[in-house]
Formats: C-alpha cells, sequence, structure tokens
C-alpha cells in the first residue's frame, strides 16, 4: 500500500493471520477472533430501545473503510481543513480525507509504516515540525520533509524501556502546559514480576531532546490520559490485579495509583514517589481506608462501576467544543474498548480533592472504542479495534464519527455533593409533580476491595434513604438529602420516576454514580439523626441468588452415595478458553463435573439450552453491579446447570444428570466480557 491512495467502497471486513496472544490496556477480554469471527456480533448487544434513543441527539456514522485496509484504529489527530492522520495497531499511520462528509466515502492514504504498536499521535506544537508517536519501545517525531505525502523523517525522541512483554504498552503522548510530552506505560503480565523493566506502570514526562522525568506511579493499565483545560491531569485504568473497577485518578508528581508493579523502581535516581514494594500489603479493605494509614495512596476521582460503565476503559477527552457536542461541555468522556461505549465524567473539587459522577453516554458502537478525539465542528471521533480482546459490535475494526443532531435529551447534567446529600442539574426543567416526591428516588453507597486479586465485587452496600427534596424554582436543579453518605464510597444514584416538564418523558440515562472522596462543609437541609447510625451500617438486601437446584455443589441423595456415571475435569487456559471445547455424555446419565480455574481470572461454567448461550452472557452483562451476588448467573430457563463464579486456583465440582434429549448443548463463562470467547458445546448423544 506504499504510496497509494483509493476510496473506499462498502463491502466485507478484511481477515488476516492474527496473534491471539493479545491484550489491550489490560482488557480481560483476549481471544482470537479469527478462528470465530462472529463471535462479536452476539456478544452482549446493547439494548436496542436505548440505542434508538441515544441516535436522536447523537448520531453514529460508520466511515467504510476498504475490504483490504485493516484499520485498527490506535490514535487520531483532527488536522486543520477537515482531515484525519491515525494510527493503527499494525503499525501504519493513513491520511483519512472526507470523514467529515454528509455521506462519507473517504479516500485513505498511507503516511508511514513499520511502526511498533502506536497508540497515540499528535502534532508537533511549533517551532517543531510533524508528529509525535508513541511506539512500544520509544517516542517517535515522524515528519514529511519533501511535501510528497509520505514519512521521511523518524527521529527517536525517548527510548522506552521494554521487556519484551506483549502486554508493556506505551500510551499518549499528551502535549503538557509546558511544551514537554507525557506519556503512560503498562505494566507487564504475569510472571514473578508485571515491572521488569524501569518506570512500567507510570507516568513519564519528557523534554523534546528525549529527558525523561517520573511523574507518579500505580498504573496498572492506563490507555486514556489528558490535561484538561485547567491544567489537572487524569488517567483511565482498566479492572485487574488491585484495581477493583475501573476508574479515573487525577495524578500530581508522587503520587501512587495503587498498582504496586512500579514501585520497585521507586528507589532510582529521580523518582517522585516514596512509597516502596513492602508499603503496599494485600489489604483485603476499601482503597480509602488504606489512605487514611497510608496518605501516598491516591484513591481514584471517579469511580467507572464494572460492567455497568464499562470493562475496558480506554481513551479520554475532555469536551472543548462550546457546545457544538452539546450540553456538556467542560465534562470529560470515557471510551470503552470491551463494552463499546462511551460514558461522561463530571467531576468538581470538594475541600481541594478531585471526585464527581460518572454516567452512561452512548452505547452502540460497532465495535470496541480504544481512542476519541474532537474534530472540527464539534464532532467526535471514535477509533475501534476488537482483534485478540473481543468487544460488543459486528465489527473487528474501524472509525466512527458522532455528532450532536442539536436536540438535547432529558439528561442529569451535573451532580453536586452537599453536606448531605446531592444536588442534581437536569438538561430540560423536571416535572415538580414527580420530582418533590422522595420515591422518586433511590440511592446506596458500595466500593470496591483493595487487593491483589483480579477484580472486586462490590461491597459495603448501604441504602442511603432520601429523607427530603428541594426542586428550584426554575425545575432545572434538585436538592435530594440523603442518610449514611460515607466518604470514599461510590454512590449509585437511581431517578427512574422522575419525569420531564410538560409531559412523560424519562430520563435518557436514568442512574449516575458519583464518588465522594470528600463531604462538603455548609448549611444542611435536614439535622443529623441519631436513630441513622443503626440504619448506615445495615446492608442493602442481596437480590436472591441462582435457584441452588441449578448449582447441585453435593452428592444427589438418589444417587446412591457413588459418584455418577462420568466424571469430567474441564480447566481454564490463558486468553479466556476452556482447556476442552466439546465435552461428550450420554442422555441421562449422571455426570461429576469438576471445573478448575487455572487461570489468574475470575471463571465459571453454565450449561444452557441448545443455541442460547450467548443470550445468557448477555443476561448476565446486563446484571451490572448486583451480579456477583448471582455468581453472574441470570436466573432463566436456558441456564441448566453452573458451577459457583471461580476464584483463581480454586475449583468447584457441581453433579447433574445429563438431558434426556440429545444435542448440542452451550457452555460458556458468563463472568462479563467472557461468554463471546468463553464456551464451548456439550454433546448429549
Amino acid at each position: 500500500m506504499n504510496g497509494k491512495s483509493f476510496t473506499s467502497k462498502f463491502g466485507s471486513w478484511a481477515r488476516t493471520g492474527i496473534p491471539a496472544s493479545l491484550l489491550l490496556a489490560g482488557s480481560a477480554l483476549a481471544a482470537d477472533l479469527v478462528n470465530n469471527p462472529s463471535a462479536a456480533e452476539r456478544f452482549a448487544k446493547p439494548s436496542s430501545d436505548l440505542v434508538e434513543r441515544e441516535n436522536l441527539y447523537w448520531q453514529r456514522i460508520p466511515l467504510p473503510v476498504p475490504d483490504d485496509l485493516v484499520l485498527e484504529v490506535s490514535g487520531i489527530t483532527p488536522v486543520v481543513g477537515k482531515r484525519l492522520l491515525v494510527t493503527t495497531r499494525r503499525g501504519e499511520i493513513w491520511w483519512i480525507d472526507g470523514a467529515y462528509d454528509a455521506d462519507p466515502k473517504p479516500k485513505f492514504t498511507l503516511f508511514a509504516s513499520g511502526l511498533h504498536e502506536p497508540l497515540g499521535i499528535i502534532a508537533a506544537p511549533a517551532p517543531q515540525r510533524g508528529y509525535y508517536v508513541a511506539q512500544r519501545q520509544e517516542v517517535t517525531r515522524i515528519e514529511d520533509t519533501n511535501g510528497d505525502g509520505r514519512a521521511d523523517v523518524f527521529e527517536t525522541v525517548a527510548k522506552l524501556p521494554i521487556s519484551g512483554s506483549y502486554h508493556e504498552y506505551a500510551f499518549g503522548p499528551v502535549l503538557a502546559p509546558n511544551g514537554n510530552l507525557r506519556v503512560t506505560l503498562n505494566v507487564a503480565f504475569g510472571g514473578a514480576t508485571q515491572a521488569p523493566a524501569p518506570w512500567r506502570g507510570w507516568m513519564l514526562e519528557i523534554t523534546p531532546d528525549g529527558q525523561m522525568t517520573p511523574i507518579a506511579a500505580g498504573l496498572r493499565s492506563p490507555c486514556g490520559f489528558l490535561v484538561t483545560s485547567k491544567g489537572d491531569w487524569f488517567a483511565s485504568e482498566n479492572q485487574g490485579e488491585w484495581v477493583g473497577s475501573g476508574r479515573v485518578t487525577h495524578l500530581t508528581p508522587g503520587d501512587f495509583a495503587g498498582h504496586p508493579a512500579g514501585l520497585a523502581w521507586s528507589r532510582l535516581p529521580g523518582s517522585t514517589v516514596r512509597l516502596r514494594p513492602d508499603d503496599i500489603k494485600d489489604f483485603e479493605e476499601p482503597m480509602t481506608e488504606v489512605a487514611k494509614r497510608i496518605p501516598s495512596v491516591k484513591p481514584p476521582a471517579v469511580w467507572l462501576p464494572h460492567t455497568v460503565l464499562g470493562i475496558s476503559n480506554s481513551g479520554m477527552l475532555e469536551d472543548r467544543s462550546a457546545g457544538k457536542f452539546g450540553p456538556f461541555a467542560g465534562q470529560l468522556f470515557v471510551g470503552d474498548q470491551g463494552q463499546s461505549k462511551i460514558s461522561r465524567v463530571v467531576l468538581e473539587q470538594v475541600r481541594g480533592v478531585w471526585q464527581g459522577t460518572a454516567i452512561a453516554f452512548r452505547e452502540g458502537f460497532e465495535c470496541g472504542i480504544i481512542r476519541i478525539a474532537h474534530g472540527e465542528d464539534g464532532v467526535l471521533f471514535a477509533g475501534e479495534s476488537a482483534r485478540g480482546w473481543g468487544s460488543v459490535g459486528p465489527k473487528q475494526q474501524g472509525i466512527e464519527r458522532l455528532a450532536w443532531t442539536g436536540k438535547t435529551p432529558f439528561e442529569i447534567k451535573e451532580i453536586h455533593a452537599q453536606p448531605d446529600g446531592f444536588m442534581l442539574t437536569f438538561t430540560q426543567p423536571v416535572d415538580r409533580a414527580t420530582a418533590e416526591k422522595p420515591e422518586s428516588y433511590h440511592v446506596a453507597g458500595f466500593t470496591y476491595l483493595y487487593h491483589k486479586a483480579y477484580g472486586s465485587a462490590p461491597v459495603n452496600r448501604v441504602a442511603c434513604p432520601v429523607r427530603k427534596v428541594v426542586v428550584a424554582p426554575d425545575g432545572l436543579s434538585v436538592r435530594i438529602a440523603n442518610a449514611c453518605l460515607r466518604e470514599g464510597y461510590i454512590h449509585e444514584i437511581r431517578a427512574p420516576g422522575l419525569r420531564a416538564k410538560g409531559g412523560t418523558e424519562t430520563l435518557l440515562h436514568g442512574t449516575a454514580y458519583y464518588t465522594m472522596n470528600r463531604i462538603p462543609e455548609g448549611a444542611r437541609i435536614i439535622p443529623l439523626d441519631p436513630k441513622d447510625a443503626e440504619i448506615c451500617v445495615a446492608p442493602v438486601a442481596a437480590i436472591a441468588t441462582a435457584n441452588t437446584k441449578k448449582h447441585p455443589s453435593k452428592v444427589p441423595a438418589d444417587w446412591a452415595g457413588d459418584d455418577g456415571d462420568q466424571a469430567i475435569l474441564l480447566s481454564t487456559q490463558p486468553g479466556l478458553k476452556y482447556d476442552t471445547t466439546l465435552l461428550t455424555v450420554k442422555a441421562g446419565s449422571r455426570v461429576r463435573l469438576v471445573f478448575r480455574n487455572a487461570d489468574d481470572m475470575l471463571h465459571n461454567f453454565v450449561l444452557c439450552a441448545p443455541g442460547r448461550g450467548q443470550a445468557v452472557g448477555e443476561a448476565a452483562l446486563a446484571l451490572g453491579i448486583d451480579g456477583n451476588a448471582q455468581n453472574f448467573v441470570p436466573d432463566s430457563a436456558d441456564v441448566l446447570y453452573h458451577t459457583a463464579l471461580t476464584l483463581p486456583g480454586a475449583t468447584d465440582t457441581i453433579f447433574f444428570t445429563a438431558p434426556a434429549k440429545p444435542g448440542d448443548y452451550d457452555y460458556v463463562c458468563t463472568f462479563p466480557g467472557h461468554s463471546a470467547l468463553m464456551k464451548g458445546i456439550l454433546r448429549v448423544e
């Protein structure tokens, strides 16, 4: 394709040989989709009703890509003149012209090739020329000096230490206000150490002459990071070991964001972090409690609840469109690779600490989102890839355009913490009759454990009863007063009973998650009630667990004390795989199935009715933060039997009678995001 230009046409997507041993930004989704190209089409499809409603306000337009171009977009920089320059995971950089057209038929022109998995690109600031790209092993300045449209200068600005682990991604660069560059470095994967090379798990600042300064440590997989228009740095993070759920953290020099691998290098000259590896234990308690004892530990500004607001949080941007992209100017947008969606984050400082709200924004993209960028006229572009990771949507790669239609939905615009609750502001006036009712709102607090294990279930969930509601005269804000607010906790705020003024319109997204690191000082609208001391320690009643008959962990009494007719040992492999994808049993036979989780992530075994595995997986994903109470097994007639959600290295055994009807019965792992890839067939003969 060197030097070649062409105009795209609609057609099938190119598929080539793809290694399965790649992961993006610590995403838990790893598998080779090449041998199963239809998997993503069945993976956790979002609600079509919601997507249709969202499309009324922000129109999504996929850009057609030529059949022979694999455009796994990993970086986007808009260029004046309505042009785009994008990097791909395959090491190419492409010019895209025509991306803004009403009926886009874009032209793609190769600018550079031969790079090592670049994951970001920006224009070099004057007086420098060209573009900066973060490759896996270095930050590179690339320039076309003779004007022929092809890069002819590849200048190494700074070498980035690597050991060779496939998981050692380098994200960025981002231009700092002082003219320097910043990058974030992924930790390695597995093994004795996850930081085998210096500064893995750190944010670094790099001068134009290549001098590197460590800024902050404790990062795991910081795919998205940015500096706001006010000069504050934030980084997104993926669920994983030491990371209970996705999150956005404010970073300043010397901060430690929680993952201890990078502390192996905190003794090096230039380190801004004082903590050492021995300072971080397997605490098994909320991060906010650890931070009280170890002030260097920096809890996130905002949590993004796992499976609700993404499973592999990725690129971020601040809306600087001055209203051209809608009513959310100044807020952050956060992409997600696994669920192919974008969430919205609204930040505020309370008593000098950053905190704020996370809320859904837009679903229904065709592939996993890695990068998002604002172009001219406030248009947003989303760069996508699913290869090796899996994601919602039917495509394996691509780029899409998102534009505001000019219509404003009824939404929670912002939430601000109050001394005794929250102030909700809206994009449209509320219906006073519904807004004044306390029962129109439901609030509960919860958090995640800070521990070495992969992710965390929501813990310490407590209801926060609404005691009083005050609606503003203009109807654009509502103040709710709650009991049981807790610092350092996520507060789920639902408003299912709310309606817009003059009609029956409900909120487009009716649930928000506010991370309250500090409770503000000031006047309350309800007095403190000593009786709340008892209420505020009573956990929210867990939803009913799946039918215990479907998790038969004891030998049935009518088996006369033996272990059945057939024993099956099923295990796991890295990359979201069972070690066996075809099991055979006789109809009506008594089966003892031993499930051993040899992976480093949570998994289960769920036997489903023929052809219903993906539907069950989608239903499990919809369980949201309550899913752990059910082992992420939905209460569905399509579920026949299942194991518990099994920890790494653990084993669970179930005893069941095989179906009497011969056929192929699906089995899947229903941990969120796994079912499209981790599956097999139980053949009943």
